[in-house]
């Protein structure tokens, strides 16, 4: 059982194969139309200082599944929106609840209503990682190309952001080859890679960092992308644009990549700019696949974190 999934990087490598276990099997639950109400009776608690919509749809769909029940929490909702002290708001939704979801800005945030809960608490988001949408897409990376990661190139190209420094743990924790391209001011944490490097000792990972966005992609079996311009970051979107172009996921880039590679990305996508139209709509079935498992992942955390496991 888990304390908290804050971070990637938190989780040992049994951990971390326990989630997307349980996580198949969820699914495969689900699709056969077999209950698995293991929450019943237990309520989360959602708090959103962003927006989202496969977030909250999959939180609160994968509670109800479970025999559970989501309370959407918003900055208007909460004392939060008033000023008072994330770590009283922890303290406080501690004896009402059985465990806290959190998409928020700074991961200070989540690490501060982790510190003072004494009930589990999931980081949904933060502008420094999204742990949850990796584990996600680790989930789908196997449904498509075998469990076994280790033999697999994955390449991720655009922006250093939350995604790429979630992707730089996951990789280090499965053992997979990760390349990641970016523009030289848009690099990835440097504490970050040094973390995953140091994960990486335990599993054979290998992790390279550069900027040529072809020489990443090189033989890759996963090629992934996000938004150019995060959450917060819309006042820079032009900018980006212009920098950010040479390391668009398009034919020309993928025609350096294994011929059955697939594309990968979190959405919500931005066709014409990180992504083409014809690319995106090539791998749109593994795209949603992606979108969907959000829920059969997000439901693994939630059991393993506040069920009886």
């Amino acid at each position: 059982m888990l304390k908290d999934m804050l971070s990637i990087h938190e989780l040992s490598v049994d951990e971390v194969e326990e989630i997307l276990r349980l996580a198949a099997e969820l699914k495969s639950m689900q699709k056969a139309g077999v209950p698995h109400e293991w929450l019943k009776g237990k309520s989360l608690g959602m708090i959103f200082e962003k927006s989202s919509t496969r977030t909250r749809v999959s939180f609160e769909v994968g509670m109800y599944q479970l025999g559970g029940q989501a309370l959407f929490l918003s900055n208007r909702d909460l004392q939060l929106g008033r000023g008072e002290p994330i770590k009283d708001t922890a303290r406080v939704l501690s004896r009402y609840l059985d465990g806290i979801m959190i998409r928020t800005f700074g991961h200070e945030r989540a690490e501060e209503l982790a510190k003072y809960a004494s009930i589990p608490v999931i980081n949904a988001l933060t502008d420094l990682l999204h742990p949850c949408q990796v584990l996600t897409d680790l989930l789908t990376i196997r449904e498509h190309k075998g469990k076994n990661l280790k033999n697999l190139k994955m390449a991720y190209v655009g922006d250093g952001n939350n995604m790429t420094h979630s992707f730089l743990y996951g990789a280090a924790k499965t053992g997979m080859t990760l390349s990641v391209a970016t523009p030289k001011d848009y690099a990835p944490k440097d504490f970050v890679v040094k973390n995953a490097l140091e994960d990486a000792k335990e599993t054979g990972a290998v992790i390279e960092l550069m900027e040529n966005p072809a020489k990443a992609v090189e033989g890759a079996d996963v090629v992934v992308t996000d938004t150019w311009a995060s959450m917060g970051q819309e006042a820079e979107h032009d900018e980006r644009k212009k920098i950010f172009a040479p390391y668009q996921v398009n034919d020309e880039l993928l025609s350096h990549a294994d011929k059955r590679a697939i594309v990968m990305h979190c959405l919500p996508a931005y066709r014409g700019e990180e992504i083409t139209e014809e690319v995106f709509e090539k791998n749109a079935d593994v795209i949603f696949d992606e979108a969907e498992n959000r829920l059969h992942t997000q439901k693994a955390i939630m059991l393993l974190t506040m069920g009886d496991f």
